[in-house]
């Protein structure tokens, strides 16, 4: 299974991104509205990184409430860990855990076409042990 099959199967593959210019309170109020963790960050058509809340929470803590009225592109995490849509949804998570990274976006010649979080691959690779074990029941059951 690769990543393809996670953005095929979604009923909206709309993605939340901001562009790099803007503000971190424009920007949580994205996340809040929109009830999501992280987003891409994008500067000249391409992906320049990614802010999430882990990015707030640490800029929060160190420089206060001050960091709400500078630009995501100062406090992002850059550069984006990125995958295409050929990765295996195991490489995708391996590599999640390994960077500790919980959104990847995807990109393919250059250009985001999808974004996926570790919910969604786990939530994947859930479904098919499930749909593995419903048919092995099945199997047994017929034999």
């Amino acid at each position: 299974m690769t990543i393809a099959t996670i953005l095929a199967n979604r009923a909206d593959g709309a993605v939340h991104y901001c562009p790099a210019g803007t503000s971190v309170r424009d920007a949580v109020g994205v996340l809040s509205r929109e009830r999501i963790g992280a987003m891409p960050v994008m500067a000249d058509g391409r992906v320049a990184g990614i802010f999430s809340e882990r990015d707030l929470l640490h800029c929060i803590a160190r420089e206060g409430a001050e960091v709400l009225d500078r630009t995501v592109d100062e406090v992002m995490t850059a550069p984006a860990i990125t995958v295409t849509r050929q990765t295996p949804v195991l490489e995708a998570l391996s590599l999640m855990t390994r960077r500790r990274v919980r959104h990847l976006p995807v990109i393919e010649a250059e250009a985001l076409v999808g974004f996926v979080s570790i919910g969604d691959l786990v939530k994947h690779r859930m479904d098919h042990i499930q749909h593995e074990a419903e048919t092995m029941r099945s199997y047994i059951q017929s034999a």
